[in-house]
């Protein structure tokens, strides 16, 4: 919704447009009407949307094709006057001159009306008796405010799939327990949500009994189903309502072509250099009753049938595959309560924004009751400042893995998760830890902006540890990152590393942690 509307009154000479307008700035029909009026504003204060509108003249006689062309260019609705008395009827939006006719002309003008869908609304009016003139420019901010293009089709009769998607998500979103019907709690809870006040018992009740009298499955269990929530917004349109269709809309995110907005999805967050992200304890709590809403049989994982169930709401699937390689899974493959947390506390920590992207998916700070889902995200502290310290706050740390090809990676990783490569062969990368391919003399910035680094060779291989020593020699020996040597595949025989030092002699002249096996 923009910050103001400008609305310009067109026709054909002599019709009435100038006495509308000046009519309605001083509220009696005008004996002399120039030309053109000026420009006027109807201010914000003036309306419940606070929304300033620009109302213009044009006048033929003074202006060319090419500023009538301008001023439609910057509208955000126009009002085509006409005069009732004229019996050559164009396409209209406002009939003038009411009060030289005793029969209304709308019977005339509805089927043009209906014909082009561009048309919001017909009125007619008189600005010499003051017939309909507020209510005119009343229409035409609530053209702007409300369009009924963007969410239903005259012809058919019905929402337009764009708006029956948009409220479908939030339908799910205010599902709280996920069981398809929107209880008298979760009903509480939207209307709270979106209008600012609670329903009556009754009014709840009155709203049910309308869906019962003209649907059979729009009421469950005494519970609004999709298909009541739905029918209700298809009347609200259908009865000129459309203005309570778009306050839920709006209030859920989405702009006027009914995606949700650029604000919504990507709120402002300050993350000042050297400082990581991580969720807070409200927006795990959010996450858990995320997860046990989707986990409907109860064991603490989630089946792929539950996981698309759950990003639904999403406009594409977020996770593939691979996402069950990288986290906890039961003995099925599928994703545990764990698992599902350290996901989100990677993505976090590695791609704020996409975090930020997928919580207003989910309606965080709607059902959260916060400004933005920005109020999940905790900033901490720059690390220099946790490091001379000697002390942090901070929950979750970053390690890369480094070694040569072969040198037992995967499987230490691997290890964390209960697995081993007979059971998951696949390359990992999960919250705090992060393989990084063996090639010392290309390491990216990335490779190296981690707090801890864990340099792998494998016992078995004599060449192994080469990889690891002149990886330390030229990337940490100077600085401030702590490494630590690990030894794998220590159930195999020990060779001797082809090197000027043995591993547990580089440890010590290096001031590193003991080696570990």
């Amino acid at each position: 919704m923009s910050d103001s509307h400008t609305c310009p009154l067109v026709s054909t000479a002599k019709v009435g447009k100038t006495s509308l307008i000046m009519s309605l700035v001083s509220e009696e029909f005008p004996d002399d009407v120039p030309l053109r009026a000026e420009e006027i504003t109807i201010p914000a204060d003036v309306t419940p949307e606070r929304v300033p509108t620009h109302i213009v003249d044009y006048s033929e006689a003074e202006q060319s094709d090419e500023q009538l062309y301008q001023e439609i260019s910057k509208a955000n609705v126009i009002c085509i006057v006409y005069s009732v008395n004229n019996k050559k009827v164009p396409l209209i939006l406002v009939g003038n001159k009411s009060d030289l006719v005793e029969h209304s002309s709308m019977e005339t003008i509805l089927p043009i009306m209906n014909q082009y869908s561009d048309i919001e609304t017909c009125v007619e009016c008189s600005a010499k008796n003051l017939k309909n003139i507020s209510e005119l420019f009343y229409y035409a901010q609530k053209a702007v405010l409300h369009p009924t293009g963007p969410l239903y089709c005259p012809e058919e009769k019905e929402m337009k799939p764009s708006c029956i998607k948009s409220l479908t998500r939030i339908f799910k979103v205010s599902d709280l327990d996920n069981d398809g019907i929107l209880n008298d709690k979760e009903l509480n809870f939207f209307q709270r949500t979106c209008f600012n006040m609670p329903l009556a018992p009754q009014a709840l009740e009155d709203v049910k009994n309308v869906v019962r009298k003209n649907m059979t499955d729009g009421v469950e269990d005494n519970g609004l189903t999709l298909k009541g929530f739905l029918f209700l917004h298809t009347l609200f349109i259908q009865r000129g309502r459309h203005e309570t269709t778009w306050t839920v809309l709006r209030r859920f995110g989405y702009d006027d072509d009914l995606e949700l907005h650029q604000e919504y999805l990507f709120p402002l967050l300050k993350i000042p250099a050297d400082c990581t992200t991580e969720l807070n304890h409200n927006a795990y709590l959010f996450l858990q009753s995320v997860f046990d809403k989707h986990d409907k049989d109860r064991d603490c994982a989630l089946s792929p049938e539950e996981v698309k169930d759950l990003f639904k709401v999403f406009p594409y699937m977020p996770w593939g595959p691979d996402v069950n390689n990288t986290v906890c899974t039961n003995d099925q493959g599928w994703i545990t309560y764990q698992g599902y947390l350290s996901q989100w506390t990677l993505t976090t920590y590695l791609d704020v924004q996409r975090c930020l992207e997928y919580l207003g998916y989910l309606g965080y700070s709607i059902i959260c009751e916060q400004e933005s889902q920005a109020a999940a995200i905790t900033v901490t502290r720059n690390k220099r400042i946790d490091l001379q310290k000697k002390q942090t706050q901070r929950s979750v740390f970053r390690c890369n893995i480094l070694g040569a090809r072969g040198s037992g990676k995967t499987s230490f990783l691997q290890a964390f998760l209960g697995r081993n490569l007979l059971v998951s062969p696949w390359s990992y990368r999960t919250t705090g830890l992060h393989e990084v391919m063996p090639d010392f003399d290309f390491l990216s910035e990335e490779d190296l902006a981690c707090d801890v680094v864990c340099l792998v060779y494998d016992v078995n291989n004599p060449r192994s540890f080469e990889y690891c020593a002149k990886v330390y020699k030229q990337y940490f020996m100077d600085s401030k990152t702590p490494c630590m040597m690990i030894a794998s595949k220590s159930d195999l025989h020990e060779a001797r590393q082809h090197y000027s030092l043995t591993p547990l002699d580089f440890c010590r002249k290096n001031k590193l942690p003991s080696l570990f096996k």
